[in-house]
């Protein structure tokens, strides 16, 4: 064999020889080397998102990169009870995802996300830039590098602020969950506990992550008196008091945006309405005009294109707050909502929107509001005074309205002069609310500060910072079909039940309490707390070509 190889030497042209000698060596070498550094190297590589054929849930994620989902096992999201669990999700697909559970929990998980290298230094600390140390020393980057160049541009992410931020939120997130199983947290004011929680450790936990960290950038563009103002009294309380609050506040309020979790877009709808709109006229120019806001605020800053409005947030108590922020497309998919009108069936959507409390006052003061006898000086089973309109409030007054002349179930559309209204509910077992136009009534907030049991009766109504109070525990819910029974249904109650009921009210309503000067754990540190356990379950980063040189 070997004289047949000479020969077949002797007689190859030189350019098979070069092949066979230098060209095809090269190629096992290369070949072998890229399956070493698949197999060793630790530089974390790009995925896409997996989906299946029975999801709804489209690529956003990996068309646009901003928005991720917090699936990771550190950045898994906040929910502060058992029954509900909150997800955060992408751009386009939110309404697509929140609808179909089954397909989150199931099909879609996480993308992986680029992490910087930690390399072991002689003292045994770790680095998070890999290049810098003993420049002898060759890092697995450089042995990458050496192998394929192309690597050379797949360097970790620049550390901005926004990751920074990130981070935060992934350790707030972590703390929380750990709260959940966790001994009982020690506070100068006021410790959550009791039923009247869903989960009262995590709560307070998660309250105590808020006012440590949560920074809130009030966008200063906007005249008076649409923007920047609302009213402080009747219907609309709710409105005005929180932009004056937050924009007084020094605690969460910040001047810088690159230090901001959520961004506020610092409108009133009350206000659209009593200087923009005419009656007779359709709603347009009022949605006209948030939509001219947002495009000012997207064309001067970079906030809203980098995560298309998803840390932003709104508030109205306006019963058409709701319907202006249709015409802004990702206003309704991706910002936060924080409504009083939090209407399922109007697009209210609970996982990423806030129900806030509809509160009506005449002064900003709660002096001789909040208070009332015990349970046993209580002697009217249920009570109700209001207009008879919408939906809902029809069927109640069939069944118990005046004329029906029941002495327990008092139901009156106006009452009789001299007849004092918080009178009669500090003398009533049970508050009836009733939604009207809308699915909120501002009878709710009365009825705690009256310790009077509200019993709500609605239809898609999602009740106020229903991600942390147990409302079942300190009201009781009554269907629209179940109006004909309402004194069988209340009557049925136990007595043990209604001091429960009671004493939980009395317990909850700090939480619903409006002050001029705000105080821990009330209405307005509410509100802001929904928004933060909104803000908690949305991650946001930048762009994923944003790689150091």
């Amino acid at each position: 064999m070997g004289e047949g190889f000479k020969n077949w030497l002797a007689t190859t042209s030189s350019s098979s020889k070069i092949f066979l000698f230098i060209a095809l060596p090269l190629i096992l070498v290369s070949g072998f080397a890229s399956l070493l550094v698949q197999k060793g190297s630790n530089w974390p590589l790009f995925y896409t998102l997996p989906t299946s054929s029975s999801s709804n849930i489209t690529l956003d994620v990996v068309k646009n990169p901003s928005l991720q989902l917090v699936k990771e096992r550190d950045n898994s999201p906040v929910y502060l009870h058992s029954e509900e669990v909150v997800y955060a999700y992408n751009n386009r697909s939110r309404n697509e995802a929140l609808s179909n559970e089954a397909a989150i929990g199931n099909h879609v998980s996480a993308p992986v996300v680029a992490q910087s290298l930690q390399v072991q230094d002689p003292k045994g600390k770790h680095e998070d830039n890999p290049i810098e140390g003993n420049p002898n020393t060759k890092t697995s980057i450089e042995e990458n590098e050496s192998v394929d160049p192309t690597l050379r541009s797949r360097r970790r992410r620049v550390r901005s602020n926004l990751d920074r931020l990130e981070e935060g939120l992934r350790r707030a997130r972590i703390a929380i969950k750990e709260a959940t199983n966790g001994s009982q947290l020690q506070d100068p004011d006021y410790v959550p506990d009791g039923p009247i929680y869903k989960n009262a450790k995590a709560f307070h936990r998660s309250y105590l992550e808020m006012e440590k960290q949560m920074k809130i950038y009030v966008y200063k563009e906007g005249e008076l008196p649409i923007f920047h103002d609302g009213p402080c009294t009747l219907l609309y309380t709710m409105e005005g008091q929180f932009i004056n609050k937050l924009e007084v506040n020094k605690k969460f309020r910040t001047h810088n945006p690159e230090k901001a979790h959520v961004f506020y877009l610092p409108y009133s709808v009350t206000r659209m309405v009593q200087y923009i709109w005419k009656p007779g006229m359709p709603l347009k120019p009022l949605g006209r005009t948030v939509l001219d806001y947002v495009n000012v605020i997207a064309d001067k800053y970079p906030y809203w294109n980098r995560s298309l409005g998803a840390d932003h947030f709104m508030l109205s108590c306006h019963d058409w707050g709701p319907a202006t922020s249709f015409y802004v497309p990702d206003l309704v998919k991706n910002s936060i909502r924080a409504l009083c009108n939090a209407n399922t069936s109007e697009r209210f959507n609970p996982m990423k929107d806030v129900s806030i409390p509809e509160i009506s006052l005449k002064s900003s003061r709660l002096d001789r509001l909040i208070g009332g006898p015990s349970p046993s000086q209580r002697r009217i089973l249920a009570f109700f005074a209001g207009g008879n309109h919408g939906f809902v409030r029809p069927i109640l007054f069939k069944h118990w309205a005046e004329k029906v002349k029941d002495p327990d179930i008092r139901v009156h559309s106006y009452l009789p002069r001299g007849v004092s209204y918080y009178d009669l509910m500090r003398q009533s077992k049970y508050c009836l609310c009733p939604s009207g136009y809308e699915v909120a009534s501002p009878r709710v907030v009365e009825a705690l500060y009256n310790g009077c049991v509200p019993v709500l009766i609605s239809k898609s109504y999602v009740p106020p910072f229903s991600d942390v109070l147990n409302w079942k525990s300190f009201s009781v819910m009554v269907s629209l079909e179940d109006l004909p029974n309402l004194k069988k249904i209340l009557v049925s109650i136990p007595d043990r039940r209604y001091i429960r009921l009671q004493r939980r009210v009395i317990q909850v309503r700090r939480h619903f309490e409006l002050h001029v000067i705000p105080k821990r754990f009330d209405v307005f540190h509410m509100t802001l707390h929904s928004i933060w356990l909104r803000r908690l379950n949305v991650r946001i980063s930048n762009d994923a070509g944003d790689m150091l040189d």
